[in-house]
């Protein structure tokens, strides 16, 4: 079986991140979605929001399996048997950001990454600006998958 993880805080999870998901989907046989848990974080969202959001995204989508993890993400691939660990890239900062992760990965494990450049239309969203329009009681609508348009 060809298993991915998609980690992430998820704070909220946005249209792009629903586009990563969807897209990888048609290339694993599974993708597992799994929520990193930081307690040095400050969240919007509880951990169990955000994973109801997830999973109610996803709930007709048989091969997204939605889960929490603690610690090295490359740890937790090896727990659950994923051979790759799927990422989106919106912009240039985010691959030298995750460029860096995946070779760190790399010489931990033998864990590939895979990159899926995010949709044009979806470039522009991060969880961080849904969250800004959120506090600023802007309508973040249309950023989000319709499960998160509940607060």
């Amino acid at each position: 079986m060809k298993r991915a993880l998609f980690p992430g805080s998820f704070d909220p999870i946005t249209n792009g991140h629903y586009d990563i998901i969807k897209r990888g989907i048609k290339l694993f046989d599974e993708v597992v979605v799994s929520i990193g848990i930081n307690a040095e974080k400050k969240y919007m969202f509880s951990l169990e929001e955000r994973k109801a959001f997830i999973e109610k995204a996803f709930e007709n989508h048989p091969k997204v399996k939605v889960t929490t993890y603690e610690g090295l993400t490359v740890d937790y691939c090896k727990e659950i048997d994923a051979k790759f660990i799927l990422r989106g890239l919106r912009n240039p900062a985010d691959f030298e950001f995750e460029k860096a992760i995946a070779h760190t990965n790399r010489k931990l494990s033998k864990i590939e990454t895979v990159f899926l450049l995010t949709a044009a239309k979806t470039s522009y969203i991060s969880s961080s600006i849904v969250r800004d329009v959120i506090r600023n009681n802007g309508d973040y609508t249309l950023l989000v998958p319709e499960s998160v348009r509940v607060k």
